[in-house]
């Protein structure tokens, strides 16, 4: 049966940390928005910052929905499952706020190879376990080539920032998303200039 805890204690964390991805989801406010699951693969870029408030590095990708809908209304939720070992299910529902890629909160994180658009910092305001019985078991092989061959050619050929200004500006229901890039450097992109 399902559990409530009232922070991230050393044993959850633990087993958050052993997990080799997890899940976010959001929404917008709009009634016909669309509701949004996206998959985070590497727990390297996920820090738990205290009881109650996690942050994770957030990279270019085909979309910009959770910066959209962190930026308008916040709600989120992530959710990890255990592929291997007992059967569990957790969920960290809160609020995101969207950091720009050169805020001091990046220096929590080991370096990451590729250029981080942003950092996003959830307040925790519930912790909860399920059975998770649904959930198969599954053998990590390893991590996917692909991203990484995709973000060399992307900087390789100097076409990042128009890639983020064409695919990330805006999400599918036209919400802002990711801002262009005004930080040093092609290391990570900037702060917003519109101070939203």
């Amino acid at each position: 049966m399902g559990k409530v805890y009232s922070e991230i204690d050393e044993k959850l964390a633990a087993w958050i940390r052993q997990q080799q991805l997890f899940f976010v989801g959001s929404a917008p406010l709009a009634a016909d928005g669309h509701v949004n699951v996206s998959p985070k693969g590497d727990l390297r870029w996920l820090r738990i910052l205290g009881p109650t408030e996690v942050a994770y590095l957030d990279f270019v990708g085909s979309g910009a929905e959770t910066i959209a809908h962190a930026r308008e209304n916040g709600r989120i939720v992530l959710m990890f499952c255990a592929f291997a070992g007992p059967p569990r299910i957790v969920r960290l529902h809160g609020r995101a706020e969207v950091l720009a890629a050169d805020d001091e909160l990046v220096e929590r994180f080991e370096l990451p190879e590729h250029p981080v658009r942003s950092v996003i910092r959830v307040d925790v305001e519930r912790i909860a376990d399920s059975c998770g019985y649904g959930v198969p078991l599954m053998r990590f092989e390893g991590k996917r080539s692909q991203y990484d061959a995709w973000m060399d050619k992307k900087l390789r050929d100097d076409a990042l920032d128009g890639y983020v200004a064409e695919k990330n500006a805006l999400s599918i229901d036209g919400l802002p998303g990711a801002w262009p890039r005004t930080g040093p450097g092609p290391a990570v992109l900037g702060s917003d200039p519109s101070g939203v």
